[in-house]
């Protein structure tokens, strides 16, 4: 069975007035102290406000859904020690009028220097999900077929509809934040690895990029592991719609292997046209028209229902059907993350979205 593994990443939110604190460090540290969590489950983030944590790597849909919630009990335990909570929201409801303290790396260092203003406001938490493929070759032919999905996973994840305390009309302003980078959004068609690696060194040569971990692309091929990295998710409100996205995208990289065996066409779609597609789901979540991979503009839950059946056989191979169409039918009546921090905001205000986004909701 193909292997599977998921980062999340939450804000650390002051219990009393909601506003992002700087304790990374010692909610790292609380929860290594736990014994809940191994050695690097727990990950820096760029921002003090934030961290990151990573489960090993899975087989099963029940493996990674069990770790994620570990891990999420283990932070959220960690924090409230520090008198603060973590928030599983893709922005702050509230921010702070200065900047966070930057996490003191030469990495984060130096991204302070290039974009100061872009480090600011990287207040940003997102879902990463890794998926196995055979070698760097497989992924690069993986990347030229899932990169037509992406806005459609874009509006299922979508969970930052707020900022500075307002709402900003987009689904996921993280989409919007990320893509003011200079290597970022849907990564480009690549005709093979050696095309891949070349534009990469150019990036690089041209010191664009300082490493290829600033590759900010939706999708990306891991510079470490044999794996394809999606990460136009925002962070989920809980672990069953994390393991239904991560279920959803192992079954397109499944889906490409395949297809790649099979010899059927890379699909076409024109860059410009799958960039627009992306700010457009980025702004209205699921709560409006997608774009289809074939290019056409077509009601959400269509384009939901056209995407299970185009990963239907892998998600049959791998035992996970039942579970994903139900989960992804729970979706569609509940709503997005963005929708549900909407519907507190306005019965509630944003006391009621933080307690959505770091209450049961956030860790469950």
């Amino acid at each position: 069975m193909t292997t599977i593994g998921v980062e999340e990443e939450y804000l650390l939110l002051d219990s009393v007035t909601g506003l992002p604190v700087p304790h990374a460090d010692k909610v790292r540290t609380a929860a290594g102290l736990g014994r809940l969590v191994a050695d690097q489950e727990v990950q820096y983030e760029l921002l003090q406000a934030q961290v990151e944590v990573a489960t090993p790597v899975c087989g099963t849909l029940e493996e990674v859904g069990g770790h994620l919630l570990r891990l999420r009990h283990a932070i959220g335990m960690a924090a409230e020690e520090h008198g603060c909570r973590t928030a599983a929201c893709g922005t702050p409801p509230l921010r702070h009028g200065r900047p966070m303290a930057v996490t003191d790396q030469a990495r984060y260092r130096a991204m302070v220097t290039q974009a100061p203003q872009l480090v600011a406001e990287q207040l940003v938490n997102g879902t990463h999900v890794h998926v196995g493929v055979p070698d760097r070759e497989a992924g690069v032919q993986v990347l030229n077929r899932i990169r037509v999905w992406l806005p459609t996973l874009t509006a299922m994840s979508a969970n930052s509809p707020l900022w500075d305390g307002g709402d900003t009309g987009f689904a996921s302003w993280r989409t919007v934040i990320f893509g003011r980078w200079p290597v970022s959004g849907t990564p480009p068609y690549f005709r093979d690895v050696a095309d891949h690696d070349r534009r990469v060194q150019q990036l690089l040569d041209a010191g664009l990029i300082s490493d290829t971990g600033q590759l900010y692309w939706q999708a990306r091929l891991s510079s470490r592991y044999p794996t394809v990295e999606v990460r136009c998710l925002d962070v989920q409100l809980s672990a069953d719609e994390a393991v239904m996205l991560a279920a959803v995208i192992r079954a397109l990289v499944d889906t490409a292997l395949a297809e790649t065996a099979a010899g059927v066409p890379v699909p076409d779609s024109a860059p410009e046209l799958l960039q627009a597609a992306m700010w457009h789901a980025a702004r209205h979540g699921l709560d409006n028209t997608l774009v289809s991979p074939g290019g056409d503009a077509h009601r959400a839950g269509d384009v939901l229902y056209e995407l299970l059946r185009h990963v239907s056989p892998a998600l049959e191979a791998s035992g996970d059907s039942r579970q994903v169409t139900s989960l992804v039918h729970r979706l569609l009546q509940n709503g997005t993350g963005a929708d549900r921090q909407r519907a507190a905001l306005a019965h509630g205000g944003l006391r009621a979205v933080t307690e959505l986004v770091s209450g049961q909701g956030g860790t469950s």
